[in-house]
């Protein structure tokens, strides 16, 4: 940071006079440039900072504890939040109203003693102001004996030992309902990653995912196991035979050092929009960091540990403390969430999510809530090494799951059954409904044509049931699929629109009429099948003849009668 002498270098000479008077310094020099090395000097003597220091307010005491905790500078729209504005008033109306007298905060209160200065300085995501102590004057705060408590809070946010966790421990009520612990994220990932190679973009029954497609699409580009919405086959592979607890860890590291997985812009009920970006790496990795203080196995206060960040790290995702360039609003409503009044509905509902969210999917935290099915108050972070969020560990299950197959077709896969299995058992299948433990699918015909488009063979299905089934399969069924495999279709069920007439006369009429294209196979003397869609144009061709008919498709047929 600059020093004292650069700090006051801007200022004019009614604002140097100033300081020293509130710091009892006589200025013998009349000259701008002299008075400022004379000030500067004077400023410098530790028994005169200790008796300005013993002067001073509370509250700005609090504010030079707060500065020289973190290491000279805070972000000014954070500094400002916390001990106030300097009013901006030009040297004619200052000198004639005299505001340094009755400052209106602990920060207009240290401004015009020279001991708080702004300035912009270069951070990663470009210029941004902060407040900050002058760099020479550090030194000598530490130092000051006027003020133990200040110096105690030096020495302790100077402890490389002594980092305090934010917020408190949950209390019995908060922690009073423990949610199950839930890898599911595995199982929706391996569904997603099947429907993609079938050429789905949306899959069936996904509904009533945990996890929302989009946001689990998120994830596995992220991993780089999609590209574009295309699996890529070698990876995917390695992944799905990864022991669960392996393949969580690889999500969470994708996931951790993802630039482009945006939990921002995934927060239900929040819509962004415009032009705006925000950094989601530096914005996880710093929540992540807040996180490891927190003993783990430890069950917290969820809304403790949010308000704790507010008070305490409020700018963790917002650059130089902008609260009005970001374009976000409540779903349903055109009201902007703009200001840090809106703080609780955008960086409190970011950090909800990230606890609720993708360190729950990803196996790093516990939840529970104070109400049976309510909203989750509490939150336990799982094991970690060294305090680094990076080295939590997943608890999780073994994929040891038997699979059931009838003689008709339907197959019964267990969620636990290996991923690399049911991945592969899937895109043999129809897709019918998703149970909680279970996923069911169907052999077709059409579904069979399917997987041999994309170069399955039935030997491979037959194989994958034998190794995973929980019995032997079914005779019959094995029997109908090396039938399949060998004459293809040999039966089929269809739903047709059949024409009945009275006389065969009237079928061959008919036939040699206008409408004769529209009619289909032959069943018999007097009835026909009609072409799909074609019923309304041989109702209308009847009509011609002279016919009457009677049109009962809600029962799947026609009847014409002369």
């Amino acid at each position: 940071m600059p020093d004292l002498f650069h700090s006051l270098q801007s200022r004019d000479l009614g604002h140097l006079r100033i300081v020293a008077e509130l710091w009892g310094v006589e200025l013998l020099s009349i000259d701008a440039n002299e008075v400022l090395g004379e000030l500067s000097a004077a400023l410098l003597d530790p028994a005169l900072v200790d008796e300005i220091l013993g002067a001073l307010s509370a509250e700005a005491k609090s504010a030079l504890e707060a500065l020289a905790g973190e290491g000279g500078r805070i972000p000014w729209a954070t500094f400002a939040r916390r001990f106030g504005e300097i009013r901006g008033i030009g040297p004619g109306r200052r000198d004639r109203e005299q505001p340094y007298l009755q400052p209106i905060s602990a920060a207009e209160m240290l401004f015009y003693r020279a001991l708080l200065a702004r300035a912009f300085f270069d951070t990663p995501n470009g210029p941004q102001e902060f407040a900050y102590l002058p760099d020479d004057l550090l030194p000598l705060l530490k130092r000051s004996p006027k003020s133990p408590d200040f110096g105690a809070t030096i020495r302790r946010l100077e402890s490389s030992d002594s980092v305090e966790s934010l917020g408190r421990p949950a209390s019995p009520k908060e922690r009073a309902h423990p949610l199950p612990p839930c890898d599911r994220l595995l199982d929706d990932a391996t569904t997603l990653l099947a429907a993609l190679r079938m050429g789905w973009q949306t899959p069936q029954h996904s509904e009533n995912w945990r996890h929302p497609v989009a946001i689990l699409t998120d994830l596995l580009s992220t991993a780089r196991l999609i590209t574009d919405t295309t699996p890529q086959a070698e990876l995917v592979k390695s992944f799905l035979e990864m022991p669960r607890r392996a393949a969580l860890s690889m999500l969470a590291g994708a996931w951790q050092e993802s630039e482009s997985f945006n939990e921002l812009r995934q927060i239900p009920g929040l819509v962004c929009e415009g032009e705006w970006t925000n950094s989601p790496l530096i914005t996880r990795h710093s929540l992540l960091n807040l996180l490891a203080t927190i003993p783990h196995n430890q069950w917290w206060s969820l809304p403790a540990f949010i308000r704790a960040v507010k008070e305490n790290n409020p700018d963790f995702q917002r650059p130089a403390g902008d609260y009005d360039s970001w374009f976000i609003r409540r779903a349903g409503s055109e009201t902007y969430l703009r200001g840090f009044e809106h703080w609780d509905e955008v960086d409190g509902a970011l950090i909800r999510y990230l606890v609720t969210g993708p360190l729950f999917w990803l196996g790093m935290t516990d939840l529970a809530s104070a109400e049976d099915g309510g909203l989750a108050t509490a939150f336990r972070i799982k094991s970690n090494v060294e305090g680094q969020m990076s080295d939590f560990r997943p608890s999780t299950f073994n994929e040891k799951g038997k699979l059931t197959v009838t003689s008709d077709g339907k197959i019964n896969v267990p969620r636990l059954v290996p991923r690399a299995a049911r991945y592969q058992i899937s895109r043999f299948c129809e897709w019918e409904e998703e149970k909680p433990e279970e996923y069911r699918y169907r052999v077709t015909t059409r579904s069979l044509k399917k997987a041999q488009e994309q170069g399955l063979k039935v030997s491979q299905l037959l194989s994958l049931l034998a190794k995973n089934a929980a019995a032997e399969i079914p005779p019959a069924f094995v029997k109908a699929l090396k039938r399949w495999e060998l004459n293809g279709t040999e039966a089929r069920v269809e739903n047709p629109v059949v024409l009945r007439v009275s006389r065969p006369e009237v079928l061959e009429e008919l036939r040699k009429s206008k409408a004769g294209r529209f009619l289909g196979e032959i069943l018999g003397p007097t009835a026909v099948i009609v072409k799909q869609g074609a019923q309304a144009k041989v109702l209308a061709a009847l009509a011609e003849l002279g016919l009457l008919a009677d049109d009962q498709t809600s029962e799947v047929s026609m009847t014409s009668e002369v």
